[in-house]
């Protein structure tokens, strides 16, 4: 019998390089959230927050291609190295930029963070059919994607600390020690051999990436994977960025609401996908990602409609005020029903790209999906920050969410390959 998943070296090392990547991209980005948020009073704070994601995100349009390439024609563990390795060097730009509470230097390691990231996943998601039975995909998807959350939330706690306390020292520290743990963990990542040994890597990431887009589109199950996949991403990074704001200036939080409002987000977020993986038992189960489709907009219209027409808090308030509040509570179930709904969703997806995809092709084919991803996600954080300017509240970006996901459910029904 083959060992278990998390004590196999074919998965547990790249789990624990992912963890620790993960964190460290969300402890930076907590703790960048958390000084424009708490530590400066402009007026256009919530638009840039909301911008702040939008540069993570946004290498993952420009170099997924260029790492799909990579993943592909060379032994997919050597690329992780060197990726990981390289990380550490950015992290130092981190450790620099916060000790000196210097927001654009945040912000330049913040975008090489999510450069190493954007080349990083086509790599993290097609090793996985090398080393793993089609079986074994919907568990280490929702591992992966476990792990992902996970980190999300220690890094959002961690990084929240690290904001209102002022302890530079514990964030070096940190941001380094992890970088380091990340590296690592990527040393005992099992060889892959080279997937396309006869692929020549493109110079003009312009090209490749149009011609993986034109591979993608030809193939309509992977079509719609892409697709769907790119709808949850818009939707989660959109979210995310909105919470903050929501739980300041609705909800009336302090610091500590507001991460354990996010370290609830990010919890869900795990249940959901270990839901997902527990329905599926080795199959692809699409029907969950409809059931999730239809849950996450349902929930976003509660968050929308429970707190439209609420005038800002100007007290902030300690968790356990917030959390008595009938408001508070209501607003954490809708959070914590829309996290899981967005495990559900997202697993069987994913999975089915997977499974789908060509083994001399299958990283690219992540790195197409992955553009795509970036594709929304940048397009909505932009078009979020630009409705934020012009006076559109949090409450109406839940309602538009959750009415536009609900309207993505039908069309998630009406064209749903049979046969996944």
């Amino acid at each position: 019998m083959p060992l278990p998943l998390m004590l196999s070296r074919r998965f547990a090392p790249l789990f624990w390089c992912q963890f620790f990547a993960a964190f460290n991209d969300n402890f930076l980005k907590t703790a960048l959230v958390f000084l424009i948020l708490f530590g400066s009073s402009g007026a256009g704070s919530e638009a840039l927050i909301t911008t702040a994601s939008a540069i993570f995100i946004a290498p993952y349009f420009f170099l997924s291609a260029l790492g799909g390439e990579l993943a592909d024609r060379y032994d997919k563990a050597r690329v992780a190295r060197t990726l990981k390795f390289a990380e550490i060097f950015i992290a130092v730009l981190a450790a620099i930029g916060y000790w000196r509470q210097s927001i654009p230097i945040l912000f330049v390691a913040l975008a090489g963070f999510g450069m190493i990231a954007a080349l990083f996943g086509p790599l993290k998601y097609g090793i996985l059919p090398d080393h793993l039975r089609r079986e074994q995909l919907p568990t280490a998807n929702a591992l992966i994607e476990g792990a992902t959350f996970v980190a999300i939330l220690t890094g959002t706690i961690v990084g929240g600390l690290a904001a209102r306390g002022g302890d530079n020292k514990s964030f070096v520290l940190l941001v380094m020690g992890f970088a380091v743990a990340c590296w690592a963990a990527s040393l005992f990542i099992p060889p892959t051999g080279e997937g396309a040994p006869q692929l020549k890597v493109s110079r003009n990431i312009g090209k490749s990436t149009i011609a993986m887009i034109k591979h993608l589109r030809a193939d309509f199950r992977l079509w719609w994977g892409a697709m769907v996949t790119s709808w949850f991403w818009l939707i989660g990074i959109v979210v995310l960025s909105l919470l903050p704001s929501l739980i300041k200036t609705l909800i009336g939080g302090n610091e500590d609401t507001v991460t354990a409002y996010l370290a609830l987000f990010s919890i869900a977020v795990g249940v959901g996908s270990a839901l997902a993986a527990a329905i599926a038992r080795g199959r692809i189960v699409l029907n969950t990602t409809l059931a999730g489709a239809v849950l996450l907009g349902l929930f976003a219209l509660d968050i929308g409609f429970a707190t439209l027409g609420l005038a800002a808090e100007t007290t902030p308030q300690a968790p356990g005020l917030v959390f008595s509040s009938a408001l508070g509570l209501r607003v954490a179930v809708d959070l914590a029903g829309l996290a899981i709904a967005g495990g559900l969703f997202i697993v069987p997806a994913f999975a089915a790209v997977q499974a789908w995809s060509g083994a001399d092709y299958r990283a690219r084919t992540v790195a197409a999906v992955n553009v795509l991803n970036a594709a929304f996600m940048t397009g909505g954080t932009v078009l979020v920050a630009l409705l934020q300017n012009f006076g559109v509240g949090v409450p109406k970006l839940f309602v538009l969410i959750g009415a536009l996901t609900l309207i993505v459910a039908v069309a998630i029904r009406r064209t749903m390959p049979k046969n996944a």
